[in-house]
């Protein structure tokens, strides 16, 4: 049986990244590899987190081996957990890269694991130019890319940031695949019953950690627009601060928008994720600039229509006017596109989202991976 090993934050870690690497490992055992996740003892120190806690309460995911021995900011236990995976000789290393500053730890152990001549390293690059730029980052990318064989990118703009850095080993655009691993969907009255929601609202979803380059303000400005406010549309905004939350609520209260939002603006654990999605008539991502999101997958999964902005990867993942509608990332285009998606009425999408939801498997990944390992095309 090949062994596959999965770096990357895994439970008791929370957040999209674990509950990624937790599916595609379910999905390699599915499909008979040995599968493990090496995840962090320490991933942030408390400093560098935004938010309010690092892990969830949710209970661990069932079969699944989770080592949280990774130390992000100690070089002796980056030499020793690759010195072990170098003598554990997994036949593929899936590394997940997000963060340049994962980029000293990452890379110094792969370094080590390489020496086996064994083991091959595929790289999942969901960012590699990140959204807040720091001092080091290009430094610290180009370290870790170096101890990799081969690179999957789910969107095209990662792809063509990754080629910035990386012209020679081989790249694949493989789509993120759907969350299919929050539940089935649920009829929307049950779902608004739980969170408490009328049955008559007109309600859009803002759903995922809080920050600047997601466009809450844009949104919170285009709910101020007239025609939305006498239309009785309400946001629903689910996802906890990762950053200051007063210039927000100023502007909430600048604009008059007390009455016309929902807030649960705290950590939603993945148990109650279908409720807010299934809740919703669409989900809005206002995003100022992206590269992929994991909403998406997630809104395809409920299929619930999106509306996007026109930056990044996210207009060739949601076609407009079928699964979902583009707009320009500015208030009166995202009012825009808020007003047309009740023209057409949420049944309008289905059919599309039905589609294109096919195109977004797991095992098309673990495919990928597989066939990369092996230096098939």
């Amino acid at each position: 049986m090949q062994k596959v090993v999965i770096i990357g934050p895994g439970h008791p870690l929370r957040g999209g990244l674990a509950t990624f690497n937790q599916r595609l490992a379910t999905e390699f055992i599915h499909a008979g590899f040995n599968c493990s996740i090496y995840s962090f003892s320490l991933q942030y120190p408390s400093f560098l987190f935004p938010g309010k806690t690092q892990y969830t309460n949710d209970p661990a995911p069932a079969g699944i081996k989770i080592y949280s021995v990774i130390n992000s900011v100690n070089p002796v236990n980056w030499i020793r957990i690759g010195n072990r995976l170098k003598k554990e000789k997994p036949d593929i290393i899936v590394v997940r890269y997000w963060l340049p500053f994962m980029g000293p730890a990452l890379g110094t152990i792969l370094r080590r694991v390489r020496k086996n001549k064994h083991t091959k390293i595929i790289c999942i690059a969901d960012n590699v130019i990140p959204h807040e730029k720091r001092p080091g980052d290009k430094a610290f990318t180009k370290y870790f890319l170096k101890s990799c064989d081969a690179f999957i990118t789910m969107s095209e703009k990662v792809m063509n940031d990754l080629k910035i850095f990386q012209k020679e080993k081989e790249i694949r655009l493989v789509p993120h695949p759907l969350y299919d691993n929050f539940g089935d969907i649920i009829p929307k009255e049950e779902a608004r019953k739980k969170l408490k929601i009328n049955n008559e609202e007109l309600i859009i979803l803002f759903f995922g950690f809080i920050r600047k380059y997601k466009g809450l303000d844009l949104l919170l400005q285009a709910m101020a627009d007239e025609r939305i406010k006498q239309s009785g549309i309400k946001l629903l905004i689910a996802g906890e601060f990762y950053e200051d939350e007063k210039p927000y609520r100023d502007l909430i209260n600048k604009l008059g928008l007390a009455e016309n939002l929902i807030l649960r603006t705290d950590f939603i654990p993945d148990s109650e994720v279908k409720f807010y999605l299934c809740a919703a008539d669409a989900v809005v991502q206002p995003y100022r600039n992206a590269t992929q999101s994991g909403v998406t997958p997630l809104a395809y999964h409920f299929e619930k229509p999106m509306i996007v902005t026109n930056v990044g990867g996210l207009p060739s993942l949601v076609p407009n006017e079928k699964a979902g509608l583009v707009a320009e990332p500015d208030p009166k285009s995202i009012a825009e596109g808020i007003l047309r998606f009740y023209q057409l009425g949420e049944k309008y999408f289905i059919p599309h989202l039905r589609n294109e939801k096919q195109k977004y498997s797991w095992n098309n990944l673990v495919n990928a991976i597989i066939q990369m390992s092996k230096g098939e095309t």
